[in-house]
């Protein structure tokens, strides 16, 4: 297992990579201090598994569950709050540890995250394979069922995106109906044309006309899109092309 742990204190991250490096099947272990960090290295790393803090400045444990791109690395929180374990789970969390937690509870949860990593690695036999789009082509259009009618919409027509609870928000030239997928899900089969511009939203970056005074993005069409700091210098270097 190649882990990440992500806790803005360093006496939590040593204590947890102490306790990480006695299991023989984890091979590689790196640390993020903060929410930006770990979106950075998820990215450049692809750790397996993060163990993860809740609240750290700025961008913090479930705002990053949020924003992990696709595939998305196993998600076990490790805290000492417990106000949070609900949204913990919502966010798809395999486990959530409370501070402080000893050896046997850590077991628990490696032995969750175990579980899970050879599901992925083996699926089922006889199940149906997932369909995929294939490289280089992106979805034409989305079908978007809402109280009985489904209405077709076209990728085209599509400005920007935001998730909404368990529903992403398709802005459209003539409407902003909802789709019940994850953000990073419906980002996998978008294409190249988009891009994620903040936790909870993603751009046709052909679109950007300008970034107004208050850091957010301007559209042609006069859409205003928020634009989130950490996403910031990836989505200018693709602008800049």
């Amino acid at each position: 297992m190649f882990i990440l742990i992500v806790d803005d204190e360093r006496p939590a991250r040593d204590k947890l990579r102490r306790m990480l490096t006695q299991e023989p099947d984890v091979s590689a272990i790196e640390e993020a201090q903060d929410g930006v960090e770990a979106l950075e290295k998820v990215v450049s790393l692809s750790p397996e598994v993060i163990f993860l803090d809740v609240q750290m400045p700025e961008v913090d444990g479930l705002e990053v569950a949020a924003s992990l791109p696709a595939p998305a690395p196993l998600v076990v929180f490790a805290t000492a709050f417990d106000e949070y374990a609900v949204q913990a789970f919502d966010a798809n969390a395999i486990d959530y540890l409370l501070k402080p937690f000893d050896s046997a509870r850590l077991q628990r949860a490696l032995q969750r995250v175990r579980q899970r990593l050879a599901e992925r690695a083996a699926p089922a036999a006889g199940a149906p394979a997932t369909p995929t789009v294939p490289p280089g082509a992106p979805l034409q259009k989305l079908l978007v069922t809402d109280r009985g009618i489904t209405r077709v919409v076209r990728i085209e027509d599509i400005q920007w995106v935001e998730t909404a609870d368990n529903y992403v928000v398709l802005h459209t030239t003539d409407g902003a109906p909802l789709l019940r997928q994850t953000l990073t899900d419906l980002l996998t089969n978008l294409g190249s044309g988009f891009m994620r511009c903040h936790r909870r939203a993603a751009v046709r970056l052909s679109l950007v006309e300008k970034i107004d005074q208050q850091g957010q993005l301007v559209l042609r069409s006069g859409a205003v899109v928020p634009f989130g700091r950490s996403f910031k210098s990836e989505v200018l270097a693709a602008l800049e092309k």
